[in-house]
């Protein structure tokens, strides 16, 4: 996988009031959250953010309404500026960038997808699939070819006359979808894309986005509210609280081990079963010994239990790729399904 820091946060800040850079100081000084607004009338919305998104991943930032997950992606392409820090892309801080280059940022290297689908209903779906290329000056014969491309490939092949109020949700969204990726940007910012929509219609779309992800690894970064989408999306988690970062982390890490006792109440109603890889519980290496059949790396847990029928005593060979990677002990997965209690991170690390 691409080790390439695409986008990096380093030492982010966002205070919201009259005096930001004053408040700044009690913020660094150790003032809270509750402190900051009781004693000093203004709002904390990010504290300390630091988080690299790796070219080619999905990176998603998720929290409870109020965390600073939606201030932080609008800090990405400059939509909202930061009190204190820098944002990189490819190395640049382009805080230090004028309008001009803004412009081009965001016509051509990000493109964002909104959840209220933000289309222009006098506009057909081909022409609002087609806006980024538009209003880079590219002929319309051309980004009309470019648009059809995409809107077949999010299943909406034959739609590009009509317009907007003649699609349902789920299709509008993919509308966005496909003008996102018509703008041939390297970085797609989507902010709570798939929330207005029917569950049904939000797990097709989240099988489309992998799906597409799977075949033009894009850097996604995606903001969600949903522990069940980020745990589905994500390479890469970052978790949310009052706008600080409490955990991040590979998904799979996060879940079998939480850092406080808010992420084990996060993540204790989740069905592990149905999340939890085999990667993530195996021993790496092969120890020898009888096996009972061989599994996919990649498998879920929900799939190990119903082949070995409840058995405890099977035990598997585990494959990437058609080559061996490590063994699966029925034990071991019997292990992962047992969340922690709320607090014993504390407790364990007291």
């Amino acid at each position: 996988m691409n080790d390439h820091v695409k986008v990096s946060i380093r030492n982010l800040y966002k205070i919201f009031g009259d005096n930001p850079k004053a408040a700044l100081a009690d913020v660094r000084a150790g003032m809270t959250k509750p402190e900051l607004l009781a004693q000093r009338n203004h709002v904390l919305g990010l504290s300390d953010i630091n988080v690299d998104m790796r070219e080619g991943q999905t990176t998603v930032i998720m929290g409870l309404s109020g965390s600073g997950k939606s201030t932080l992606i609008r800090h990405l392409n400059r939509l909202i500026e930061p009190t204190a820090g820098e944002v990189l892309v490819d190395g640049e801080n382009i805080l230090t960038w004028g309008q001009s280059r803004l412009r081009e940022l965001r016509r051509k290297t990000m493109s964002m997808v909104f959840q209220k689908f933000a289309l222009l209903p006098h506009r057909t779906v081909r022409e609002n699939a087609g806006m980024a290329l538009a209003t880079q000056g590219i002929a319309r014969k051309d980004y009309e070819a470019e648009a059809d491309k995409w809107l077949e490939r999010v299943g909406l092949g034959g739609y590009g006359a009509r317009y907007p109020h003649q699609l349902s949700g789920g299709m509008q969204q993919r509308v966005g979808i496909a003008r996102a990726l018509t703008s041939n940007s390297g970085i797609m910012l989507m902010d709570e894309a798939f929330s207005a929509l029917d569950p049904l219609i939000r797990t097709d779309m989240q099988d489309l986005l992998n799906e597409l992800q799977d075949e033009l690894r894009k850097t996604i970064i995606f903001i969600t509210h949903d522990l069940d989408e980020a745990l589905k999306l994500a390479d890469h988690l970052v978790i949310l609280k009052d706008g600080q970062v409490v955990q991040q982390g590979e998904p799979q890490h996060i879940l079998l081990n939480p850092a406080d006792p808010y992420i084990e109440a996060f993540v204790s109603d989740i069905n592990r079963a149905r999340v939890l890889r085999v990667r993530s519980v195996m021993t790496e290496g092969d120890s020898g010994g009888e096996i009972s059949g061989e599994v996919d790396h990649n498998a879920n847990l929900e799939s190990i239990i119903a082949m070995s029928g409840g058995a405890l005593n099977h035990r598997y060979r585990v494959t990437k790729d058609g080559r061996g990677v490590g063994v699966l002990e029925m034990p071991a997965v019997v292990r992962a399904l047992a969340p922690r209690q709320p607090g014993s991170a504390q407790s364990e690390s007291a």
